[in-house]
């Protein structure tokens, strides 16, 4: 993609789609002058560009996404995308077998981190 603006609404599209229009729209509305420029380059570079290359489905997106957010202990964010995971056709399953790849790749810790906040999100949804 080479349009800035077809960049962003693809980006924002995905977004909405993965994480609810209310979720993805709440970001871009609570920018302050501070952090704009952040949710622009995160909508624009991170899903626009980026999510929407046809070589790998959004399904291994998040898989993948998942597995590197657990290496890198980045609770919060595993935390976001274990919902878009569901949202891009990953099983609770799935979930579980990639946090346990990368556990024995990433460390233990990182796995049991990961394992308890999917556990978390998981409570919530069946809650709702």
């Amino acid at each position: 993609m080479s349009d800035p603006n077809k960049v962003f609404d693809a980006g924002l599209a995905i977004r909405r789609e993965m994480f609810g229009a209310a979720g993805a729209d709440e970001q871009l509305r609570n920018a302050t002058d501070f952090d704009r420029p952040l949710q622009e380059l995160v909508t624009a570079y991170c899903f626009g560009e980026t999510w929407t290359r046809p070589q790998i489905d959004r399904k291994t997106r998040s898989m993948l996404t998942l597995a590197v957010l657990t290496a890198l202990g980045r609770q919060n964010q595993v935390r976001v995308h274990v919902r878009g995971a569901l949202a891009n056709g990953v099983s609770r399953d799935e979930i579980r077998e990639v946090l346990l790849h990368s556990m024995i790749y990433a460390g233990v810790p990182a796995g049991v981190d990961s394992f308890n906040t999917a556990r978390d999100v998981f409570r919530e949804l069946d809650k709702a």
